[in-house]
């Protein structure tokens, strides 16, 4: 099975998609904070999805993945938290990153390691 057809790539890919249209409309003075760090942090977990997927070592790049995602709930929350992100945004990511993360841990765990 290619990257492209894991379940947590497509996924991911989805989100990333409308992350990327949101972050754009967040006001022009956090564009350069909030959005770009959101957006690169969200495309260093892409990678590391498709790293994983070919990877022997991949326990440990999932972890590293599972702490991304946790990186990006935060950084979610304050935006949310400082009203650049509206309530119904903030519901729809982080029920997002809830399943993604999930998704994650099943792989983990299917790989013999433990998540933390």
């Amino acid at each position: 099975m290619s990257h492209k057809e894991l379940p947590i790539f497509v996924r991911w890919y989805k989100f990333l998609g409308w992350l990327l249209d949101t972050t754009e409309k967040f006001p022009k003075r956090v564009r350069f904070t909030f959005s770009s760090r959101l957006d690169n942090l969200a495309l260093d977990i892409l990678e590391k999805i498709t790293e994983a997927a070919y990877s022997k070592d991949k326990v440990n790049i999932l972890k590293r993945i599972n702490l991304e995602i946790e990186k990006m709930r935060v950084l979610l929350r304050l935006c949310h938290d400082k009203q650049y992100l509206s309530s119904r945004g903030y519901e729809h990511a982080a029920k997002e990153l809830y399943e993604i993360g999930n998704m994650v841990g099943g792989w983990i765990k299917e790989r013999g390691g433990k998540t933390e």
